[in-house]
């Protein structure tokens, strides 16, 4: 299983994303994910930057890792074309290495407009509409299309990859997961679930990419590092569809305060002990996903990438995957916290 990193757009800002980029590739991380929100989860996070102008960045930052959107949401706040647009540019500056990855949102983000918020099964058949549009636009020439939720008249993108980028699309129920399996490249999603994995099979993904995201908080102090967890991501044990239908981060912080630190502790390893890290990855192989990503929280970035990089990263490659050390320090010194 490969060993990525995910990096939050909700507790770092732009130059901060791209530093830390650099500082997985040094370590030796097999790939990235990156978050797409207008808003962070809550305000402790405090950030929220464009994600396509830092994808931009990185392409230049780094030399040989895939990056993927963890996930965009191409149905209300950005039109599929504009995605399609966005993406294809994306993926020609990393000759290669980018996925579109989808999802139906949040009203989090997706509600700025001042559109109403639809219920699932709609989100779901938008999104199936969206990637159409995505994919024809990506064939190249001048295109139109015109269905239940979308328009496009006489639209081209003139600069697109040589070949189209993998869509790989976020289920959390078995609705999305058997409409990833029909329709996109891949699945992605943020709990280690088996029964999801094998949905997915079964339902025509034999095959396809099964990619996993998950946090970790290392910090030499377990005490600090389960703070540090409940402070900025106490969202992580908010129960059934309230990430979907909360719409700013106030509410999410009101929901929040039902959650204790205890709870954050359950799902998020926190602290030095890296058995813990180990195990929690672990899972994800066990349920037989092919990628997962893990997102250090709360800061220390240069201690959990170079403790990752010597005792956590050869665990699951069986060698010492960091590049030399000048390309590390290469990486700590560029780009500026955001």
């Amino acid at each position: 299983m490969r060993i990525g990193y995910y990096l939050s757009s909700e507790e770092c800002g732009p130059g901060e994303l791209v530093r830390q980029a650099r500082l997985a590739e040094a370590a030796g991380f097999e790939g990235l994910w990156i978050s797409d929100h207008f808003h962070p989860w809550n305000d402790e996070q405090g950030h929220s930057p464009f994600v396509w102008s830092v994808i931009g960045a990185i392409a230049e930052a780094t030399e040989q890792m895939r990056l993927t959107t963890a996930v965009t949401c191409p149905i209300m706040r950005i039109h599929p074309a504009i995605v399609a647009h966005a993406a294809a540019t994306s993926a020609v500056m990393l000759d290669g290495r980018f996925a579109l990855g989808i999802g139906t949102g949040e009203a989090l983000n997706e509600h700025i407009l001042g559109h109403r918020w639809p219920p699932a099964d709609v989100r779901l058949e938008m999104l199936a509409e969206a990637v159409q549009v995505i994919r024809t636009l990506w064939q190249g020439g001048m295109q139109s299309h015109r269905a239940r939720y979308y328009r496009v008249e006489k639209a081209r993108v003139y600069d697109l990859p040589d070949h189209p980028p993998p869509i790989i699309i976020s289920g959390f129920g078995p609705r999305s997961t058997a409409l990833a399996a029909r329709i996109g490249d891949g699945f992605c999603t943020t709990s280690p679930a088996k029964d999801a994995v094998e949905l997915f099979r079964r339902e025509g993904g034999d095959g396809k990419v099964v990619a996993g995201g998950m946090k970790v908080c290392w910090d030499e102090r377990e005490d600090r590092a389960r703070a540090t967890a409940h402070r900025l991501w106490p969202t992580e044990q908010l129960p059934g569809e309230l990430a979907q239908m909360l719409p700013t981060p106030s509410h999410f912080e009101q929901a929040s305060q039902l959650v204790s630190e205890e709870m954050v502790a359950e799902v998020v390893p926190c602290g030095p002990d890296l058995e813990r890290h180990v195990q929690a990855i672990e899972r994800y192989a066990d349920a037989g996903f092919d990628e997962v990503y893990v997102q250090q929280i709360g800061g220390a970035e240069e201690r959990f990438f170079e403790t990752y990089a010597s005792e956590v990263l050869p665990r699951f490659t069986g060698k010492d995957v960091r590049r030399p050390a000048g390309d590390a320090r290469e990486g700590r010194a560029a780009g500026a916290p955001g």
